[in-house]
């Protein structure tokens, strides 16, 4: 019998995967460890890159045991995540383990009977010692996962026309980089930039539009791959490129990894055949594949110095996600526009909606972005009823110095901030950076230094000077009436009734003594009529001109009445902005300069 080809054989660290119990959501792992150290440790990843927030991913596995030529050997657990095994130095080690599966987001694992999904920090336990070695993964079909088929990232070594069998990662970090679909999901291909991309689809509806979501992604992906490499006649930094998109009736989010993203929509969300109009579900859709795609770069490989090497272990601090998340949320809808998606005014709607998110957030004046940024692991992605009055998102507000900077750069004459983006990519070697190369880009872009402009908007609170710099490019920012919420100083969920998420500081619910948690059922008049509410437009349509009124509300169980008056200043956090076009000239050869 002729030898197994080695590139066929096992990895130094190879895991076998397989759907073992669908209906109790269990997926079943083997581990074989070629070369074990004496005395191995494994963990298990506490958080996943691109998601800033420590998840505990052990407190799903379970069933550990380990062994060694054919006998058992102990394992003893060191903490929370980390597991020791008893074991002898170079003797072939196997563990055996299961992972229960029941989240349904594109962070950790997922099996039901139509559908499993995992990431690998997940499912696959860190061999301590050999993370640098190569890892192989095989997925197993099972007889109930017989007629699924399977989609990643990973490369494939030996795999049957589902998709089942030998993958390979260079190391740990590319092997739980790569996320896998499983399922009975829709499948297409494009090209762009030189290369080749897959879109699977799980859950769609009979309705779904395929061919119309393909070429949008298409456009989209070449938009991107132009604005980083088209100057320079660079070839893009991935070989191959796979979309996963989970589709359900409720839902928004993405993850970025190195080669491919794991995204979540709202099944209404989809462009549906037949209809060739942009619905703004479909536009937020779209808007999130090119923020995915963009962080092919602008994360996934410009990263900050602190994560040129990522600990697994505990939370990973930096002060530049309002560079990486920000910069990217500025360009996923302006690259939109630019790949003729959506047009001008859609785009400035888009825009003015950032703005006021930001406005409409007084925690802007405690929290500087690059705080917020720092902060991501306690604050942001674990927000509560204080969140908006205590914090800025790095998001938001990051996006609006991008735009800041560069309208600045082009008002100067001195190029734009897509100038600055692809230095910064040929300064780093598409690697680690740090804040020090942002100000030597832009000082290298401009001829001037943006120390000034960076401590300001980046490490203080003082306001961004948009209304200026906006105008300067043909753009006019102008107050528009409030919405409800706003005008009260709310963020609610409707729902057969108000209930209170949060009150925001200063503002008139504040003053009348609301508080999160509340329910609010009716309010009652001076003439005496009384009103049942089911969502806060009601206030003025049962209220007309009124300005002063008494809130009914539910708080544990007890019934209060709160005078509200609607008569007094309401400030800034009612501000509510639009833009428009003053200048078509000025303002185009900001929205469509391809840079």
């Amino acid at each position: 019998m002729p030898a197994t080809p080695a590139a066929l054989l096992p990895a130094p660290v190879h895991y076998r995967v397989s759907a073992q119990d669908l209906q109790a959501r269990l997926f079943a792992i083997e581990l074989l460890v070629q070369a074990p150290a004496a005395q191995q440790q494994v963990s298990l990843p506490v958080w996943i890159p691109g998601s800033y927030l420590v998840r505990e991913f052990a407190k799903n596995l379970q069933g550990l045991e380990a062994t060694q030529a054919g006998a058992s050997v102990g394992v003893r657990q060191l903490g929370k995540q980390r597991w020791q095994i008893d074991c002898q130095a170079g003797v072939p080690l196997t563990l055996r383990y299961e992972v229960c599966a029941y989240d349904n987001s594109v962070r950790t694992a997922w099996l039901d009977a139509q559908r499993g999904f995992f990431n690998g920090t997940s499912l696959c336990l860190r061999v301590l010692g050999q993370e640098d070695a190569l890892h192989s993964l095989e997925l197993a079909a099972t007889p109930a996962t017989a007629n699924w088929s399977i989609a990643t990232g990973l490369e494939p070594v030996l795999i049957d026309s589902q998709g089942f069998g030998l993958y390979r990662a260079q190391d740990y970090d590319e092997l739980v980089d790569c996320p896998v679909e499983m399922g009975r999901f829709w499948s297409g291909f494009f090209e762009a930039g030189g290369i080749s991309h897959q879109f699977v689809v799980a859950g769609a509806a009979e309705s779904f539009d395929h061919a119309r979501l393909l070429e949008d992604s298409r456009r989209i992906c070449e938009a991107a791959i132009g604005f980083w490499h088209a100057h320079d006649g660079s070839r893009a930094p991935h070989g191959r490129y796979v979309f996963m998109l989970n589709v359900v009736n409720d839902g928004y989010g993405g993850l970025e990894h190195r080669n491919s993203t794991a995204l979540i929509c709202s099944r209404r969300d989809l462009p549906r055949t037949g209809d060739g109009k942009t619905s703004d579900g479909y536009a937020t859709l779209l808007g999130l594949i090119s923020h995915e795609y963009f962080h092919t770069w602008n994360v996934k490989r410009l990263r900050p110095d602190a994560f040129a090497r990522y600990d697994y272990d505990q939370e990973n601090y930096t002060e530049l996600l309002w560079f990486f998340e920000g910069f990217t949320s500025y360009y996923d809808d302006l690259l939109l526009l630019r790949a003729g998606l959506i047009d001008e005014a859609r785009y400035l709607k888009l825009l003015a909606k950032t703005i006021n998110q930001v406005l409409q957030t007084p925690g802007r004046q405690l929290q500087s972005v690059a705080q917020s940024s720092f902060d991501a692991w306690v604050r942001y992605y674990r927000q509560d009823e204080n969140t908006a009055n205590s914090t800025v998102s790095y998001y938001t507000k990051g996006a609006l110095v991008a735009l800041c900077l560069d309208l600045t750069l082009r008002r100067e004459g001195k190029g734009s901030l897509d100038a600055v983006m692809r230095v910064l990519w040929q300064r780093c070697q598409g690697g680690p950076m740090s804040e020090a190369d942002v100000l030597a880009v832009l000082e290298q872009v401009a001829g001037r230094s943006y120390a000034e402009e960076l401590a300001q908007w980046v490490h203080g609170t003082a306001e961004l000077p948009l209304e200026e710099l906006l105008a300067a490019h043909g753009v006019r920012l102008q107050a528009e009436p409030p919405q409800p919420a706003q005008r009260l100083g709310l963020r609610v969920q409707e729902n057969h009734s108000i209930q209170i998420k949060a009150v925001l500081r200063g503002g008139l619910a504040e003053r009348a003594g609301f508080m999160a948690g509340d329910e609010w059922l009716g309010i009652e008049l001076e003439s005496g009529a009384g009103w049942r509410l089911t969502k806060l437009e009601d206030i003025a349509f049962y209220a007309g001109q009124a300005q002063q009124l008494t809130a009914l509300v539910a708080r544990d169980q007890q019934l209060l009445w709160l005078p509200l008056a609607l008569n007094e200043p309401q400030g800034a956090l009612a501000a509510n902005v639009g833009l428009a076009v003053a200048d078509g000239d000025l303002a185009k050869r900001w929205l469509r300069d391809a840079g």
